[in-house]
């Protein structure tokens, strides 16, 4: 019997208050490892005057592992979306006992990063996830069918057809191939050799078909079949490099032009590679590891959130961001790689938590920004509107690709301008 539900809860200290905001927030690391007691909320929760729940769900095959033999029987629903059931199972775990600890659970706003990102969009779109939440936080998030990922896994939605498929390879990895006793021979390995294909092939992600995620969460937002609820979005500015950093210490060895050129090969067509070297040559950046993370910022980033903030708001309250401070203090336990980490992938979190894998803000800078941040995020909570007295104002989003953009100095950032957008929309 799998025993990992837990949730974490951080209320503020020294406040009588009740029906304080509650925050949900769901965690990232790509659906295959994490936990909500990574992020330590007490300071969002004292400064903010809002409750936090950090739940756990399954990850990797436990969570998210597709599967025809797995359909039925006891299942409530389809395959392919165990960890954000466990998800929804936290958020009606809050609706029966957010007053036990002074939240309101009429007033619930769900907020996640990366993989957690793109659960936050999942439950968007999930029809038994309406009326669980109120206002939703997506963060550097893969919701709408991401034209690249980092390898695997890949944790942004799939169709049915694609994770169903992964999910037959790995039982005949595992001998378990026979329809009629699937599902039973699956259950009988040890959590140890299932946990093994956690990573391997497509890896782990929503399922999209049937179940909890009838349809994508792009066309869901296109089609205005989502739960309309006000929503924050963003992204860092340079959310490519913390990958580039990662990929160059896993194998040790360092993107070099030569291989620069064969990855930006290996993602366009012969032509369009010509146009992409032309546009981001390696002369204009300091290694060629940076001009590649350029590259697939703009690419997979910055462009798809402009056209999903554009999509978005067309139908509900967004308030758009990008997190843009260029000294955000890099993992201790990860090399620096040969040009400047800037606004790396996940950079932001340590700005809201206490992040055991960040070293968190220090200069008197960081720490404004950090406060400004957490100001952002629990006024949304407590009304849908990030703005407060004393805050640099932030407008909602307009079909101009302007975002508040989050550094040391409040600014408004030209999405489009900075990630060349027109020229990535002329790419097939």
């Amino acid at each position: 019997m799998e025993d990992c539900l837990y949730l974490n809860v951080a209320t503020p200290r020294n406040s009588g208050a009740r029906k304080l905001p509650v925050m949900v927030w769901i965690h990232g690391n790509g659906f295959i490892s994490g936990a909500g007691s990574l992020y330590d909320a007490q300071q969002l929760a004292d400064r903010g005057q809002v409750v936090v729940v950090s739940p756990n769900y399954r990850l990797g095959i436990f969570g998210c592992l597709a599967h025809p033999a797995l359909d039925h029987g006891g299942a409530r629903q389809l395959s392919g979306n165990f960890g954000l059931e466990d998800q929804q199972a936290a958020l009606r775990w809050v609706q029966r006992n957010a007053a036990a600890f002074g939240g309101d659970a009429g007033n619930v706003t769900i907020f996640g990063e990366s993989a957690g990102g793109t659960s936050v969009c999942s439950q968007l779109v999930a029809p038994g996830s309406a009326g669980l939440f109120h206002k939703a936080i997506v963060m550097s998030a893969g919701c709408t069918g991401q034209k690249w990922s980092p390898g695997p896994p890949t944790w942004f939605p799939l169709p049915r057809s694609e994770r169903e498929q992964h999910g037959l390879e790995v039982a005949a990895e595992l001998h378990c191939s026979k329809p009629a006793t699937a599902a039973a021979c699956l259950r009988e390995k040890s959590p140890e050799e299932l946990a093994k294909w956690s990573d391997n092939g497509v890896g782990s992600g929503p399922t999209v078909g049937g179940g909890m995620l009838p349809i994508s969460p792009d066309r869901a937002f296109a089609t205005g079949r989502f739960n309309h609820v006000p929503i924050i979005q963003g992204i860092t500015r340079d959310e490519h490099r913390l990958f580039t950093a990662a990929i160059e210490t896993a194998i040790g060895e360092v993107t070099t032009p030569a291989s620069y050129r064969e990855q930006v090969s290996a993602k366009f067509d012969p032509s369009d590679t010509e146009r992409v070297l032309a546009r981001y040559p390696v002369d204009k950046f300091r290694s060629a590891g940076e001009a590649l993370s350029a590259v697939v910022t703009g690419w997979a980033w910055g462009c798809p959130v402009l056209e999903r903030n554009r999509t978005l708001a067309a139908r509900t309250p967004l308030y758009a961001y990008e997190f843009a401070d260029e000294t955000a203090p890099w993992f201790s336990t990860l090399p620096k790689p040969n040009f400047p980490t800037g606004a790396f992938h996940g950079a932001e979190l340590q700005y809201l938590f206490n992040d055991e894998q960040l070293p968190g803000p220090s200069t008197p800078a960081q720490k404004k920004l950090a406060a400004t941040m957490m100001s952002y995020w629990a006024q949304f909570a407590h009304t849908g509107n990030p703005n407060s007295p004393g805050q640099p104002r932030w407008q909602p989003f307009q079909d101009k690709g302007h975002v508040q953009s989050l550094a040391s100095t409040i600014t408004s950032a030209d999405l489009a301008k900075e990630h060349q957008c027109a020229f990535w929309n002329s790419i097939g």
